[in-house]
């Protein structure tokens, strides 16, 4: 058995996993910026798992770059964890051995191994949450770039860039990640309507549009144009069979719907690309195993070390 950490910047998920990659039993908690309570929160559920099931290791799904000895140079959005080593600080804690992966390489990861990539030996694998994150898969290996950093989907700017200060607000992570992207311009948005009430949920977002809101409409509308626009930029790029979409936006039907129409729309509209349709032009899937793929793609890791 093994315990499988998927971190994201709100919260934690969880679980015990067995070496097929099914889960046993999973949950989840806010996650805690300060590194003592961080690690803190880790041991108390790896030692209560400890306590029902015999643990062989640990697997880490991380936001951020990761590097091959599971050292983070960044974090995602949790600044505080940037430059800690989560693998050498639970195995000196634990005595159990661990890896970690980033977040989107472990979905990716996970999609090969049980999901919908078994087929694929070339493909793309994006997790909209807080940021954007991307797992690229060539020749039936992840592609990690020289210092860890490829799949940083979201550091692309796909939008005019501003007279001045930082670009990045002209960024995927700013225009199409879940919080950081839709939650963040909506409540931004709203907060100069009277009677607004702001929330911290895509899918609330996604149910008022559907509902006919105004302003949800116009927001989902242009989040789903950003994406299809760093979608076709990708898929330029990589000429993958397939772009699998992860997260927890993924499960919503409604959000699957209107991309499709979206991206149809757009690719049509680029004529290069239009003229391709139907013959290279990779189709853009829901992950099968949606918001549980970081989890199982990192315990797939720790399962792949201990059994070479």
């Amino acid at each position: 058995m093994y315990v499988g950490f998927d971190i994201g910047g709100t919260s934690i998920k969880y679980g015990v996993l067995d070496e097929t990659g099914v889960i046993l039993e999973k949950s989840a908690i806010p996650t805690s910026y300060e590194p003592a309570q961080f690690y803190q929160d880790l041991l108390t559920i790896i030692e209560d798992a400890q306590s029902r099931h015999t643990i062989d290791g640990i697997g880490i799904s991380a936001p951020g770059i990761v590097q091959k000895d599971g050292f983070m140079l960044t974090a995602g959005a949790i600044k505080s964890l940037y430059g800690e080593n989560f693998k050498a600080v639970l195995e000196a804690r634990t005595g159990l051995p661990v890896a970690v992966e980033n977040d989107a390489n472990a979905a990716a990861i996970a999609e090969k191994w049980i999901g919908n990539a078994q087929e694929a030996a070339n493909y793309l694998c994006l997790v909209l949450g807080t940021g954007v994150g991307g797992g690229i898969v060539i020749n039936n290996q992840v592609y990690r770039g020289a210092h860890g950093m490829a799949g940083e989907f979201g550091w692309m700017v796909i939008d005019q860039l501003p007279e001045e200060g930082n670009i990045e607000e002209s960024s995927i992570n700013k225009k199409t990640a879940v919080v950081g992207g839709l939650i963040r311009l909506y409540n931004l948005a709203g907060a100069a309507v009277p009677g607004f009430e702001p929330t911290q949920d895509a899918k609330e977002i996604f149910d008022r549009a559907q509902q006919g809101e105004a302003l949800a409409l116009k927001l989902t509308d242009q989040f789903l144009t950003d994406l299809s626009v760093g979608l076709i930029n990708l898929i330029s790029c990589f000429d993958p069979e397939l772009v699998l979409i992860g997260g927890g936006i993924s499960a919503n039907p409604y959000f699957w719907e209107r991309l499709q129409a979206r991206l149809t729309i757009t690719e049509t509209r680029h004529e290069a690309i239009n003229y391709l349709r139907g013959q290279t032009i990779a189709p853009v899937r829901p992950a099968k195993l949606k918001n549980d793929a970081g989890l199982i793609g990192a315990v797939y890791q720790i399962h792949q070390q201990l059994h070479r």
